[in-house]
């Protein structure tokens, strides 16, 4: 399964791309829970999530790895419950000088028992939410 959201947001790309590597906009990613930064090496912050969905808690770790070029690459650690494998990427193309078109893409492969299409629609939600979460960060710091 593949998703891809794109928006464009008013900042110059390296201010975009600073507020895309600070903690509280990695933490705003999954809103509606409890997640924290847990761990910073080099290029790498890993971030742990607790979450509630269908009637059930868990936790997800994602490593998110800060690119030369400013782009992002994250992946979440499996627990092979639901996702055999799931990661993704942030990208900003500058499109103006204080314009920037920022590319969120998730790209995951479910268990045989999970059908992708049952997840799907909970997935397409998430990645809605972290646009709007990034969205809102971008265009905050842009204005101060």
């Amino acid at each position: 399964m593949r998703l891809v959201k794109e928006f464009e947001v008013r900042a110059p790309r390296d201010r975009a791309v600073a507020v895309a590597a600070e903690d509280a906009t990695l933490v705003g990613l999954f809103p509606g829970s409890e997640t924290e930064i847990i761990e910073k090496r080099g290029a790498r912050k890993t971030a742990r999530s607790r979450y509630r969905a269908l009637g059930r808690e868990g936790e997800a770790t994602f490593h998110f790895t800060f690119k030369p070029d400013g782009d992002v690459a994250f992946e979440k650690v499996c627990d092979g419950r639901v996702w055999r494998r799931l990661d993704g990427s942030l990208s900003f193309e500058s499109s103006g000088p204080a314009a920037t078109l920022v590319r969120i893409e998730m790209e995951g492969k479910t268990k045989g028992l999970v059908p992708e299409f049952t997840i799907k629609g909970p997935m397409q939600d998430q990645i809605e939410q972290m646009a709007d979460a990034l969205r809102s960060k971008i265009q905050a710091a842009a204005k101060s």
